[in-house]
């Protein structure tokens, strides 16, 4: 085994006079390596990250992992990437530690990056200005859009938890002697005591300033801003003059990061195109830890794998020239569930992939699932709509993890709601494979001012088990876009298109695929007061009477993406 030097809390003077301060892995062999360059807002001595590390680092790599401006060891200001991007410092920030670890001793002047959701948007920024020694990127968790993470609603459960975590070295920086001041008893505060009464709270607004700590100042206006639109990486996409490999799963609430790898092939220079490299597993958000086993499905050998090994497999081929395949796959690398195992695809989305439509029918009793809705190819004609009440005291909670991140979980505990609608298709007959983005037309109507629809999709097994493949939810008074906000007329049907996250899943015979449809998603999302007001300062509550068509004139349909040459019957 390769020995490994390591050396810590190394400067780093940026270009404004701020010091950032790094950790440096390297061989322990006196040589020049190319860098994997780190810089994370989550403290640089977090076990996961010294774990990662030296195993790159015993493959034959300088391995640096830097704390953001503001962060822990580093000096300045932190600023939070749910801003004005200008405004952080972050790209300029990211140029200059580039060319300083080019001129390490141990540095052979080749400089990549790794690092997964916030750390992936710092390899995105400094890409964007396209330091010399910047030779790739590895980026995961990183979308394109942050709405496309959203879709313009204050994410509950994850935002706070997050908020609070992030505050802790906030809290310690200015000399604060209460509360948790490193993220470990940051998180297990919140989980054990915090939780349960902040994700409750109204209004938002009113939640005591030294919860957050100085972060507060950051949080209040990000309630204002849910549905504008904070990272513009389209914008970015042209000046990436370098191959970018881009990793993601398919319960990632950012698995948006599909669309950095279309981006870049479509508004990329044109030279890299077919350079880039799409892979999407079989995970959550939380794919530093990949496991065959995510939630109550195996999906085989195949599924087991290790980020670490994901990473280096693009940096040898990109910085040593090793080539075990990689230089002759399709850019696109897809775990397709149910079938378990890898497929390579030369784009995304597959274009090849045909929408399928499966109408919404009912006879109006379509609550729980053991009511009487269902799915199928057939057009609706003259039918009953359904209808249920929207408590938002009493909303629909989210089955998911503990870090209130999605996970493939067993959704059957909500079985018996009347507030969710649920239509489902009759067994499959032959394995289907949907591999692409998933849509909702929906034919539906409120007697509220303002109310959410969601949409969750759930692969039902032989044996009952139902699992969560996607899901999707629209504010109602964005269903003309973010930026028009308009309420709603009363009892009027509406459209709404609504997007769900993509999916690849091939279903066995047997099994039945399942949309469940209600009106909140809890505390994956806020819930929506049905009042019209805003939702940070509003402390009222009302009950919304929903009502969703499916009939001729109003057809409500799921769009699937149904890739040719497998079977399209159920």
């Amino acid at each position: 085994m390769t020995s490994i030097k390591s050396e810590e809390n190394v400067s780093a003077e940026m270009r404004d006079g701020t010091v950032l301060k790094a950790d440096i892995y390297r061989p322990d062999d006196g040589g020049k390596h190319p860098v994997l360059l780190l810089r994370t807002p989550y403290w640089k001595l977090n076990p996961r990250y010294i774990h990662s590390a030296r195993i790159l680092a015993e493959r034959g790599y300088t391995v640096i992992c830097q704390d953001m401006r503001g962060r822990y060891n580093s000096e300045g200001e932190f600023l939070w990437q749910f801003m004005d991007n200008s405004l952080t410092g972050d790209a300029e920030d990211g140029y200059d530690t580039v060319e300083w670890a080019a001129t390490l001793s141990s540095s052979d002047g080749q400089i990549g990056t790794w690092g997964h959701s916030y750390d992936g948007w710092t390899s995105w920024r400094m890409a964007e200005l396209q330091p010399p020694s910047l030779k790739a990127i590895h980026a995961s968790g990183m979308g394109t859009e942050s709405l496309d993470m959203n879709f313009g609603i204050f994410e509950t459960g994850r935002r706070l938890e997050w908020t609070y975590m992030m505050a802790a070295d906030m809290r310690r920086r200015a000399g604060v002697k209460h509360g948790p001041h490193s993220p470990v008893e940051a998180v297990n505060q919140w989980r054990a005591i915090e939780r349960g009464k902040w994700i409750w709270y109204l209004p938002f607004e009113d939640i005591p300033d030294d919860t957050f700590s100085s972060l507060t100042q950051q949080l209040k206006p990000y309630y204002r801003e849910q549905n504008v639109e904070m990272w513009h990486f389209d914008k970015v996409h042209p000046k990436v003059n370098i191959p970018a490999s881009m990793f993601t799963g398919w319960w990632d609430r950012v698995i948006g990061t599909v669309k950095q790898y279309s981006g870049l092939e479509s508004n990329g220079p044109e030279h890299l195109r077919g350079k880039h490299q799409l892979v999407v597993g079989p995970w959550s958000h939380m794919m530093t830890t990949l496991n065959r086993d995510l939630g109550p499905i195996d999906y085989g050998p195949q599924a087991q794998e290790t980020w670490e090994n994901l990473i280096l497999r693009w940096y040898d081929y990109q910085f040593k020239g090793i080539d075990d395949g990689i230089g002759s796959e399709p850019r696109v690398k897809l775990f397709i569930l149910g079938a378990n195992k890898w497929t390579f695809e030369n784009e995304w989305p597959i274009k090849r992939a045909e929408q399928a439509p499966y109408y919404l029918h009912s006879g109006g009793a379509a609550n729980t699932s053991i009511g009487d809705g269902s799915l199928s190819h057939d057009q609706p004609g003259s039918e009953r709509p359904d209808q249920y009440s929207y408590d938002p005291r009493d909303p629909v909670m989210s089955v998911m993890d503990t870090d209130a991140q999605a996970m493939p979980r067993d959704q059957r505990p909500l079985d018996g709601r009347q507030d969710v609608l649920v239509y489902q298709t009759a067994p499959f007959g032959s394995p289907t494979r949907f591999v692409g983005p998933v849509e909702l037309e929906l034919w539906a109507a409120s007697d509220a001012l303002d109310t959410d629809w969601t949409a969750k999709l759930v692969l039902v097994d032989v044996d009952g088990l139902a699992v969560n493949l996607t899901y999707g939810i629209m504010r109602a008074r964005y269903r003309s876009g973010y930026e028009q906000e308009i309420l709603l007329d009363p009892d009027v049907p509406n459209l709404y298109s609504i997007t769900l996250n993509p999916v690849g899943i091939e279903i066995q015979p047997g099994q039945r695929l399942r949309l469940d449809i209600s009106s909140s998603d809890f505390p994956n999302f806020d819930r929506n007061h049905n009042t019209g007001k805003d939702f940070w300062s509003d402390n009222e509550l009302k009950t919304a009477k929903q009502t969703v068509f499916h009939n001729s004139e109003m057809p409500s349909r799921l769009l699937m993406p149904l890739v040719a040459g497998t079977g399209y019957t159920n």
